[in-house]
């Protein structure tokens, strides 16, 4: 296969994955706003460990039908993903409840320079200076049409700093593994998923209630909050995996900086079905400035020196179940 062939399929492949998370990312969050919006589900964090134990299953019988492989993640990385993850699912929901709206998309837009932060030091990553104006372009383009009242108090500001730096380690913590223990996305949840399904369905209900003074054994369930339940979590399924091959395939820092383009999609979706409430020109301009930077991001990344190691120490990761891995890893972006 020429090397042009090649070039060629993995940009179709990226593509395709970069499709997958963002329609089932988009989806899911459509899904929850009404399962929690019009049925009063409002128990996030159960909901979370629900996902991951639906993700459980799905893997678990994959892997009884010989589509994933046996391999072996150490039970200290485990428990180190896990905590971080965890920490990052229950810090943006405290984040959330404790901080404005505002004060809470600054939050979630301070994970891309703290992912630059860990990949400059951990993994002697080099940005050029293209790379760079392009993330700060993002940034300023999806703050001018997210961020609105902006008000900070301490415990607030606390639940932020976790939820921020425990995500950015989590996500960086994908690719890491993905890369130590040469491990395919499928392979990596098989590990991860059961444990944090169990973690967060014993804490939830108790994280839930001292969150919203309501307990999920009292919910009335019926038809149709069930059935947003279950697709929720079939949803999430796809949302867990396509994360993964993602952050596998590229970066933390790439996931997060295109990731930025659900935020666009939810925006206008949004002023689809729910009225234009809300849309003004200062929103749009925010819109065309942030896809302006994401384009720029991918171009400018992509080049050489764009974005880069200066030295390797792990293994590049192997296909596995079928799941095609990138193939370079000097250069991911």
């Amino acid at each position: 296969m020429s090397s042009a062939t090649k070039a060629d399929k993995k940009a179709s492949l990226d593509a395709a994955a970069w499709m997958f998370n963002v329609v089932t990312s988009v989806g899911i969050i459509i899904v929850n706003k009404a399962l929690m919006a019009t049925y009063g589900f409002s128990f996030a964090t159960t909901l979370t460990g629900m996902h991951f134990g639906t993700t459980t299953l799905l893997t678990a019988f994959l892997r009884w039908m010989g589509y994933i492989q046996t391999s072996h993640l150490p039970w200290p990385e485990l428990l180190r993903f896990v905590l971080f993850a965890n920490f990052s699912i229950v810090g943006m929901n405290v984040s959330l409840m404790w901080n404005s709206v505002g004060f809470y998309q600054i939050a979630k837009l301070s994970m891309i320079p703290v992912s630059c932060f860990l990949e400059v030091v951990l993994d002697k990553v080099r940005y050029s200076r293209d790379t760079k104006l392009s993330i700060v372009v993002v940034l300023l383009g999806v703050a001018v049409c997210t961020v609105t009242d902006v008000s900070v108090n301490t415990k607030g500001f606390i639940a932020a700093f976790i939820a921020v730096w425990s995500t950015a380690i989590q996500q960086y913590y994908v690719h890491y593994l993905q890369r130590k223990y040469s491990l395919g996305s499928f392979n990596l949840l098989g590990h991860t998923a059961p444990a944090q399904a169990a973690s967060l369905l014993l804490a939830g209900p108790f994280v839930d209630y001292w969150l919203t003074s309501k307990r999920v054994d009292a919910y009335n369930f019926g038809l149709a909050s069930v059935f947003f339940l279950v697709l929720s979590c079939s949803i999430a399924v796809g949302t867990n995996l396509s994360q993964f091959i993602c952050i596998g395939r590229f970066t933390a820092v790439s996931f997060q900086v295109l990731g930025h383009m659900k935020t666009i999609l939810v925006l206008i979706l949004g002023f689809i079905f729910f009225g234009k409430e809300g849309l003004n020109w200062h929103v749009i301009l925010g819109m065309v400035i942030a896809i302006v930077g994401m384009v720029w991001y991918g171009n400018a990344s992509s080049k050489p020196g764009g974005k880069e190691r200066r030295s390797l120490s792990m293994p590049k990761a192997q296909k596995h179940a079928g799941l095609p891995e990138s193939t370079d890893s000097d250069d991911k972006v």
